[in-house]
């Protein structure tokens, strides 16, 4: 294809006009949708792998700097103007782009919005290369976009980049998901996108926020339970989308991109996805959350990536050696995929890098280099940014994969003129798992901090079985392996029958064997187990016992966690409530019952588990 697109330049050259079919890998798709995931990989509807191997296709999130006429393209960024599209309409059209994308050998886009341009209702301006979208508005070429990839069997998934349609990333209104508008509505317009697209199977994903930082006056934090909490606002927003909305999209969840002031001398930095080591999200749906992260040479660990103005002495990513930059990115994102078994586990879609075209010092591209090889080598998913961009005679921005000058005519990362070719190839080459993915056993935190935590679809549609308290069940098919002694964290795992009917247990009515002497037992009656709890306060309020669809086993042990952690080796599920004790079930054991105490020095916190065969 590199060669006969250099055939084609000359021919055009010299007058000939050549019509080549769109390639079979742009037109033929070999996967099923919808998507989940099965421990780190992302599966197909057949349980096969499928690996994003993904560029961004910006534009809709707007391209306007902030300042100045937003018809001139002098005030949007790289003078790339975009009419809130995909860029590069008025250039090529959207087939064309496909045949691009295909052509590198991608499988899915990523297609940034943003929340104005979901409302906005001028049509666009005329595109040239498109004048099938004359009169519609940005949201129906938009539209259009997502069924022109979908058709030629790409998986889209849908970016809620910015707020307001203007360039990412500063102080500019963008920097979460709350500061240019409501939280409502947010939410309301993230149930919009995910029903507006729920017939399409190949509409995959929801990408819940780009790039959440720090405004002029807060930071976003992991797990405060306030207004900028990115941890309880993806949480809750990503339940809303699966239970009303659309249940088949992936929840792709970014860490926190920048706290703090980048300043010498003050606390700052890049926390990324560190914090979901002791604080994960468990969807209302196994098998549907992605975590996501962001990397660029020329930000760092501890560095915005600014300079004058917010820079600081804190090394770039460009600036650490190999195994420093290794050590980094596995820290900051990439242990979420390689530590299995926890948690925290998931698939991780690094769904923006890049470097320059025209980029010339040696760090920087060494930086790109070692990136792809380490994506290359654990077998990460991917998405470029971005997909397209603008050129004049070969120059211009020059971070894009492809490129479109005034004239229409093409150059790309494999043109053999760009020095991140090679890079590119070995990329989309590169081994990767594929064909049948096993089941995965599934870890899934409860966190009762702040409020109900129902991950249960059964439990949310009944009433509130514990008025008053604060409940966590655990997702339907789960059922509790492990509670913390203070700080009402549980732990639960399986991938069970649903329970067949629930009761709630406050007493010791159902209590065969003294277990726990001297302690107050909440234990479930025959053949339940315990697939929820309730505290008020921190103290034990109740338990919820889910009936098994076959018969439980009604022997077992006490397993005391009330003076130090009592759990299986091997650290199964991963430490699901950090500076406190925990017990917690050996695998094939399920938990029949709690016990606790309100005697002097307790506070009714759990301090054992029943553990039954």
């Amino acid at each position: 294809m590199r060669f006969l697109s250099a055939v084609l330049t000359v021919l055009s050259a010299v007058g000939f006009v050549v019509v080549l079919s769109p390639p079979a890998s742009a037109s033929t798709a070999t996967w099923t949708g919808p998507l989940s995931t099965r421990g780190r990989y992302i599966v197909d509807a057949n349980g096969d792998r499928f690996k994003l191997k993904a560029a961004n296709w910006h534009g809709a999130s707007g391209t306007w700097t902030g300042s100045g006429d937003t018809n001139d393209p002098a005030n949007h960024h790289a003078g790339e103007i975009a009419y809130q599209t995909a860029l590069g309409l008025d250039r090529a059209s959207i087939d064309t782009v496909i045949d691009g994308l295909a052509e590198l050998g991608l499988n899915s886009v990523r297609l940034p919005f943003s929340n104005a341009m979901i409302h906005a209702t001028t049509a666009v301006p005329d595109l040239p290369a498109n004048p099938g979208l004359h009169g519609l508005t940005p949201l129906q070429v938009y539209d259009r976009v997502v069924e022109r990839l979908t058709a030629r069997g790409f998986a889209v998934i849908l970016n809620n980049h910015t707020t307001t349609s203007r360039w990412c990333c500063g102080l500019d209104g963008n920097e979460r998901w709350n500061t240019a508008q409501s939280e409502q509505q947010w939410q309301d317009d993230w149930l919009f996108m995910a029903r507006r697209y729920a017939a399409n199977k190949r509409v995959v994903g929801a990408d819940l926020y780009n790039e959440v930082r720090r405004n002029t006056f807060d930071d976003p934090n992991w797990g405060w339970g306030n207004g900028t909490d990115w941890q309880r606002a993806s949480q809750q927003v990503a339940d809303r989308i699966l239970t009303e909305a659309n249940r088949d999209l992936l929840i792709i969840v970014e860490g926190i991109n920048w706290t703090g002031l980048p300043i010498d001398g003050f606390a700052h930095g890049r926390p990324t996805l560190e914090p979901a080591r002791t604080l994960s999200h468990t969807l209302v749906d196994s098998g549907k959350l992605v975590y996501s992260a962001h990397f660029y040479g020329y930000t760092g660990p501890n560095h915005s990536g600014a300079t004058g103005v917010g820079e600081t002495h804190d090394p770039r990513y460009r600036d650490l050696t190999p195994q420093q930059l290794r050590d980094t990115l596995y820290r900051q994102a990439f242990f979420v995929e390689a530590e299995t078994g926890k948690h925290y586990t998931a698939p991780l879609w690094i769904s923006e890098f890049g470097e320059g075209r025209g980029t010339t010092d040696a760090a920087s591209r060494a930086w790109f280099e070692n990136f792809v090889d380490y994506l290359a080598e654990t077998d990460t998913d991917f998405a470029y940014w971005p997909a397209v961009g603008f050129h004049t005679n070969g120059s211009g921005d020059g971070w894009s994969l492809l490129a479109w000058d005034a004239a229409g005519r093409r150059i790309d990362v494999l043109d053999g003129t760009d020095w991140r070719g090679p890079a590119w190839q070995r990329l989309v080459n590169a081994p990767s798992r594929t064909g049948q993915i096993a089941p995965a056993e599934h870890w899934s935190m409860l966190n009762l901090d702040y409020a109900d935590f129902q991950a249960s679809r059964t439990m949310r549609a009944k009433p509130d079985w514990d008025p008053g308290a604060r409940k966590g069940t655990c997702p339907d098919g789960q059922r509790l392996t492990g509670l913390a002694h203070t700080g009402n964290r549980g732990l639960c795992t399986g991938t069970l029958p649903a329970p067949t009917a629930y009761t709630v247990v406050r007493d010791e009515s159902y209590v065969d064997t003294d277990w726990a002497s001297g302690y107050t037992k909440a234990q479930c009656p025959a053949d339940y187990a315990v697939v929820g709890y309730s505290v008020k306060g921190a103290a034990v309020s109740a338990v919820l016992c889910g009936r098994s669809p076959t018969p439980l086993g009604h022997t077992g042990r006490t397993v005391w966690f009330d003076r130090g952690d009592n759990r299986p080796s091997g650290d199964l599920g991963g430490d699901f409530a950090s500076g406190n004790y925990k017990g917690q079930c050996n695998p094939g054991e399920y938990v029949a019952g709690v016990a606790y105490t309100g005697r002097i020095g307790s506070s009714r916190t759990p301090d054992a588990l029943l553990c039954r065969s």
